[in-house]
């Protein structure tokens, strides 16, 4: 294990620190507005947010003597991605993503025009995508023929709920 991993470890080994993550998910706050939100003081909740930082799992914007805490949501998700289940197949050369797919999940497939959607893997409803060899492809998994060794990634997208635009036209 890598000096990180046992800083993120310690960081998420408190219900309290486990409890800021889970309110920094939803929201950039100031460090008393945090330690209000858990009714905790102030300087327990720097110790805290101390620890988060040195983990490398919220970031602190300075505005002035003003200090902004925010979730790092790439480094969670690349923590959690650590745990993924790999599955090693072997499938005939010319076979498609979604042969591969389809050997390792229950896949739910949608067909749009004259295209195939996976929909839902192993039961869970969203939109997927996929990289080959860490790179995305232009094409659908019923699409992509599989010629050569390959690892593949597929990844449930979340929704983005931080920005709406609302836009309206001149007249």
């Amino acid at each position: 294990m890598t000096q990180i991993d046992n800083k993120v470890f310690k960081a998420m080994g408190s219900s309290t620190r486990m409890n800021m993550l889970e309110v920094l998910t939803d929201t950039e706050m100031h460090i008393s507005g945090l330690a209000k939100e858990l009714n905790i003081s102030v300087p327990v909740a720097a110790k805290h947010v101390r620890i988060l930082e040195d983990a490398d799992l919220i970031e602190r914007k300075e505005f002035g003597r003003t200090h902004i805490l925010k979730l790092k949501s790439k480094n969670m998700y690349n923590i959690l991605d650590k745990f993924a289940k790999v599955d090693n197949i072997e499938l005939p050369k010319g076979s498609s993503l979604l042969d591969a797919l389809r050997s390792v999940s229950a896949v739910e497939v949608k067909r749009v025009g004259n295209r195939e959607y996976v929909i839902s893997t192993d039961g869970e409803e969203g939109l997927f995508l996929y990289e080959i060899d860490g790179k995305p492809s232009d094409k659908t998994v019923d699409e992509y023929l599989l010629e050569k060794d390959v690892t593949v990634e597929w990844k449930k997208l979340v929704p983005v709920t931080k920005k709406k635009i609302s836009v309206k036209i001149k007249n």
